[in-house]
C-alpha cells in the first residue's frame, strides 16, 4: 500500500507538471484550436499551424537568432565566469570578500529596474537593435550566478593537485587546461544551462532593445501572433512548441554530460 500510494503521488505530480505541455502540443495540432474551449482531446490533427508559423510567420529566423544569442552567451559567460572564479577562489587580494558580496547583491536587483539604464547605455554604445548588444546584456545578467557557482567548484579542487602538476613541469596555462578545467567541467555545464535558458526565454530586454523584425528572438516573435482584438491560438501554441523543443534537447544532452563529468571529477579527485 505504501508503494501504491507513492506511485499514485508521483503520477499526480507528473500529471500536474506535464498537463500544460500536453495542452500546448495538442492545441498546436488541433485544427480547431481557437474554439477548443475546455475539451481535453483535440478535434483532429493538422500541421497547418506549424507551416503557418514557419513559412508565413518567419519563425525560423527568430529561432536562429535565439540560437545565436544563446550560444554566444553560454561561451562568453562561461569563459569570463571561470577566470573570475579562479581569481576569487585561488588568489588572495584586497577587497576579495567585498567582491563576492557585490556579486550576490547584483543578482538580487530586479531585472525590470535595469531595462531603462541598460537601454540608454546600449544606445550610447551604438549596440541598440543588434544581437551583439543583447548578448552583452545576457552575459552581464548571467555572470553573478555563474561566478558564484564556479567559485565553489574551483575551491573544491585541492591545491595539491595543481602543485603536483607544477612539479611535473606544467606551466600555469597547461595546468589550467589539463588539470583544473576537466575537474570544474560539471560546474561549467551547470552555468551553461542557466545562461542558455536565460538567453533563450528572456523577453523584456529583447522586446525593448530590438526594433528590426529580422533580428527578433523567438520569445519576441511569438508575441506577434497575439493581436489586440484576436489571438491565433493555434499559431501561438505551435510557436511555443517550437521554442520548447530545442531547450528540451539541449537539456537532455547536457544532463548526460553533467553526470559523466561529475563521475570523472570524483575519480580524478
Amino acid at each position: 500500500m505504501r508503494r501504491l500510494g507513492l506511485a499514485l503521488a508521483v503520477a499526480a505530480v507528473l500529471g500536474f507538471a506535464l498537463f500544460p505541455v500536453y495542452w500546448m502540443v495538442s492545441s498546436a495540432l488541433d485544427p480547431g484550436a481557437d474554439g477548443r474551449g475546455a475539451a481535453l482531446l483535440p478535434s483532429g490533427i493538422t500541421w497547418d499551424h506549424f507551416r503557418h508559423v514557419l513559412e508565413r510567420g518567419g519563425f525560423g529566423r527568430y529561432l536562429l537568432n535565439s540560437a545565436l544569442v544563446g550560444a554566444a552567451t553560454v561561451l562568453l559567460a562561461g569563459a569570463l565566469a571561470l577566470f573570475a572564479a579562479v581569481a576569487v577562489a585561488r588568489f588572495r587580494f584586497r577587497l576579495r570578500t567585498k567582491v563576492l558580496i557585490m556579486v550576490l547583491v547584483v543578482q538580487m536587483v530586479p531585472l525590470e529596474a535595469l531595462v531603462i539604464p541598460l537601454f540608454l547605455q546600449m544606445r550610447e554604445l551604438r549596440l541598440l537593435d543588434t544581437l551583439l548588444g543583447l548578448v552583452v546584456v545576457y552575459v552581464a545578467l548571467s555572470l553573478p550566478f555563474a561566478i558564484w557557482t564556479l567559485r565553489g567548484f574551483v575551491a573544491a579542487v585541492p591545491p595539491e593537485i595543481e602543485e603536483a602538476a607544477y612539479l611535473d613541469g606544467c606551466g600555469w596555462w597547461r595546468m589550467f587546461r589539463s588539470v583544473l578545467l576537466p575537474l570544474v567541467a560539471p560546474g561549467l555545464v551547470a552555468t551553461g544551462v542557466f545562461s542558455f535558458i536565460l538567453a533563450w526565454n528572456e523577453f523584456v530586454f529583447a522586446f525593448a532593445f530590438l526594433q528590426d523584425r529580422s533580428r527578433y528572438t523567438a520569445a519576441v516573435g511569438l508575441r506577434y501572433f497575439a493581436g489586440p482584438y484576436a489571438t491565433d491560438w493555434g499559431a501561438v501554441m505551435a510557436g511555443s512548441t517550437l521554442i520548447t523543443v530545442p531547450v528540451l534537447v539541449f537539456f537532455v544532452v547536457v544532463q548526460r554530460r553533467l553526470a559523466s563529468g561529475l563521475a570523472a571529477g570524483a575519480v580524478k579527485g
